[in-house]
């Protein structure tokens, strides 16, 4: 069956790649699949002759790749992301089995724009990273033999997501937000829950990725933020408010001179 759906709907970020071998690889099969979308975050391998050999016609690809200073700005442009990891548990996104990808793009429209996340070769992506996508795909390799070479796990992730466009799903109702807009969502929330004590017990950090990934630990609408930044602005409102009133309660009467 022909795929007519180019998928320039996706995009691969590499998260700190090592060797500039692999940035022309991953380049060579993005163009292989119609990816043309390549972004860095840094700090990563410069694109060098052995790069562009190895792109092996997609210099095109390659010499269009763009660099981020951290990953929040690589991300910030695209509501949804999916990132490559074999850890699952605690303070996790929602979790795939690579069967289940293609099922999660239908889910979320045929057009949406998607990150594909990868992380080092040698260590793969930190928590931190984790808790800024929407979801996490798990390659099922051998447990005795488990790391890909980088340009193969790019592959596999993007010939199953090109499954999702055989049978593409309905248009969202509403549009994703921004990956931007989700983070400054979360922002907003961290500092209502700072401000009516929810971190006196400690571990700030381990709490605010627990909130994140019940609140945004899937694709959010731009309606859902909305709603979700106007609760925390209510909040914090309602605070001001109450601090207001009881400074007031506290002044002391002035007397009344006849």
């Amino acid at each position: 069956m022909r795929i007519h759906v180019v998928l320039e709907r996706f995009a691969v970020v590499l998260v700190r790649p090592n060797l500039p071998s692999n940035l022309g690889s991953v380049a060579r099969v993005a163009k292989n699949l119609g990816v043309s979308d390549l972004r860095l975050v840094e700090p990563a391998a410069p694109a060098d002759e052995e790069a562009h050999r190895l792109a092996s016609g997609a210099d095109d690809v390659l010499s269009g790749l763009r660099r981020y200073e951290d990953l929040p700005a690589a991300l910030a442009d695209l509501p949804v992301v999916v990132a490559t990891t074999s850890l699952r548990g605690r303070g996790r996104p929602r979790d795939l089995d690579l069967s289940e990808l293609p099922g999660f793009l239908r889910e979320i429209g045929p057009t949406s724009r998607v990150a594909f996340l990868f992380g080092p070769e040698k260590s793969g992506l930190k928590l931190e990273d984790l808790t800024l996508a929407s979801a996490t795909v798990t390659i099922p390799t051998q447990t005795d033999f488990p790391t890909m070479n980088l340009s193969h796990a790019v592959a596999v992730v993007l010939v199953v997501s090109k499954l999702a466009t055989l049978d593409p799903g309905p248009q969202p109702e509403q549009p994703w937000a921004a990956a931007r807009d989700v983070q400054a969502m979360v922002d907003h929330w961290d500092r209502a829950l700072d401000a009516i004590g929810f971190y006196d017990t400690g571990h700030h950090d381990r709490t605010l990725r627990d909130w994140r990934r019940l609140i945004a630990g899937r694709p959010l609408t731009e309606r859902d933020v909305a709603i979700l930044r106007g609760v925390a602005n209510r909040v914090l409102v309602a605070l001001r408010r109450s601090s207001q009133l009881s400074a007031l309660s506290s002044q002391p009467d002035e007397a009344s001179e006849d």
